[in-house]
């Protein structure tokens, strides 16, 4: 006489329940990886003339004007990207660009700027974030910063703070003197704007909102 088994005690249901499952994740995980890769790959200066945008658009957007807006469908502040803009005076061709941005990537690293400050979510939280410092208004040309620089631009408001930071104490955590040089500087203020122009999701959350404090630095 056959005795019934519950199926919750089959080893063979188990066996074909685990095979199932993980053909499954192994799946999703292959299609998450190439939609990952897709999303994040940086974009080209073709993308940017013809209007098309990317998560991570290409360094020559930093020959544009970027804003930081409300989008109702998706909830959060979305960048956009504008009208070309002289940047440090000047359009910056493709390797050109691109060279700015290494030379400021490399720069915010040998700096160890993440001991104090925030990038992309990495780093630390005793100094502002940086991750859209470049969309803050203190920079603005009605912004405190670019009158005390004595500068007429953003961009170069922000240089002339990175390459002096103790002649512009604007913060009760002063920023030391990292001995940045003004080329460096160029290369630090290339890749904030590139970083402005990154699409996070809305990260950090409520910059928007808390767009006017000075502590964009």
């Amino acid at each position: 006489m056959s005795k019934n088994v519950s199926v919750w005690s089959s080893i063979p249901f188990w066996r074909r329940s685990a095979a199932w499952v993980t053909g499954f994740a192994v799946v999703l995980l292959i299609w998450l990886t190439f939609d990952t890769m897709g999303q994040i790959n940086m974009g080209t200066d073709d993308d940017l003339k013809n209007g098309v945008t990317k998560r991570v658009p290409a360094p020559t957007v930093i020959n544009y004007h970027i804003t930081y807006e409300m989008s109702e469908k998706r909830g959060h502040e979305v960048p956009v990207i504008g009208d070309k803009e002289p940047f440090f005076g000047k359009e910056y061709s493709v390797e050109e660009a691109a060279a700015a941005l290494h030379l400021g990537k490399l720069t915010s690293q040998a700096k160890n700027c993440m001991n104090c400050h925030t990038l992309l979510g990495n780093g630390a939280y005793y100094a502002p974030d940086l991750t859209k410092a470049w969309l803050d208004p203190a920079w603005s040309e009605s912004g405190p910063m670019m009158a005390m620089t004595g500068k007429s631009t953003r961009e170069e408001a922000i240089a002339e703070f990175l390459v002096n930071p103790s002649k512009y104490p604007t913060h009760a955590r002063m920023m030391p003197n990292l001995g940045i040089t003004p080329d460096e500087a160029i290369g630090l203020v290339a890749f904030l704007k590139h970083m402005s122009s990154i699409d996070t999701n809305g990260f950090p959350r409520n910059f928007g909102k808390e767009q006017g404090d000075t502590n964009a630095h």
